[in-house]
């Protein structure tokens, strides 16, 4: 009888994996096709998408014409530029107002996580007309500041409200211990707050990066000038109306993912403990 009890957990502990195992198989998969598809030939392509680059199927002519024939290193710079001071400024931003929630008690805080929560639920989207017309009026158009402030005002909601409720996890003790001693209030929070709080931030980082990387919406519409485009509209132009060269267009995607590969391979064991934190007591 005592046995029962262990067959049915490791049942379950079966399942729970080969769910986990089927839902990577599926996120994977595409990225696996684009990967091998990238390195064969358009008749390869075509014939058999399925299949692994053979010796006669093997062509790297899409990343010769992406690398060679396009601004590809521009495109991808201007990503990384926005996508890197989207990602300070957020997070920057977002700790020092999670810290303020999280830490000090006065009258706006429900009103103000009430409005971090319509801000996480609406999208941004919806008032493209309206950002449309204050960019052309700040005279920012065809800039990436353009990009950089439209990013941060989309990515600071979640990253406050994820940021606040890890700081109120922290022992308040550790903070009153500090101010005995007179240390500053600057101090506590990038001394004593920040440390605790990496496996958070390496997650809002995360959750920060991939969208503001793979958007095309926003550069699309503020972004016509061929030297302020990023990766994914920069992509675009090897997409034709009748035809398209598929060759470039998978080339450029398999480049496109490598920074958030080289991201997760970082981060990826604060990216965890930042995910189930509070999930194990």
């Amino acid at each position: 009888m005592s046995s029962k009890p262990l067959v049915q957990k490791s049942l379950s502990a079966t399942l729970v994996h080969g769910i986990l195992i089927c839902y990577s198989i599926l996120a994977l998969w595409p990225i696996f096709l684009v990967l091998i598809n990238s390195f064969k030939s358009r008749k390869g392509i075509f014939n058999d998408p399925m299949a692994l680059p053979s010796a006669e199927t093997f062509s790297t002519i899409g990343f010769d014409k992406v690398l060679g024939r396009s601004n590809f290193d521009v495109y991808f710079f201007n990503s990384i530029t926005v996508t890197v001071l989207t990602l300070g400024i957020t997070l920057l931003i977002g700790a020092m107002a999670a810290w303020a929630l999280a830490g000090y008690k006065y009258k706006l805080n429900t009103l103000l996580a009430f409005y971090l929560a319509i801000g996480i639920m609406v999208p941004i989207r919806l008032g493209t007309v309206s950002i449309l017309k204050l960019v052309v009026a700040m005279g920012l158009m065809n800039t990436l500041t353009a990009l950089v402030l439209v990013y941060i005002a989309m990515s600071l909601p979640l990253t406050i409200f994820i940021l606040s409720e890890f700081m109120q996890q922290i022992p308040n003790d550790l903070k009153e211990a500090a101010r005995c001693d007179g240390v500053s209030e600057y101090r506590i929070f990038f001394q004593i707050i920040l440390p605790l709080t990496r496996p958070a931030i390496a997650t809002v980082g995360v959750f920060t990066m991939v969208p503001v990387w793979n958007d095309l919406w926003f550069p699309l519409i503020l972004t016509a000038d061929d030297s302020v485009r990023t990766v994914t509209l920069g992509v675009q132009q090897f997409v034709g109306q009748y035809v398209t060269d598929w060759n470039s267009v998978l080339a450029s995607l398999t480049l496109a993912v490598v920074p958030v590969f080289i991201l997760y391979i970082i981060f990826s064991r604060q990216l965890i403990r930042g995910i189930t934190a509070g999930a194990v007591k």
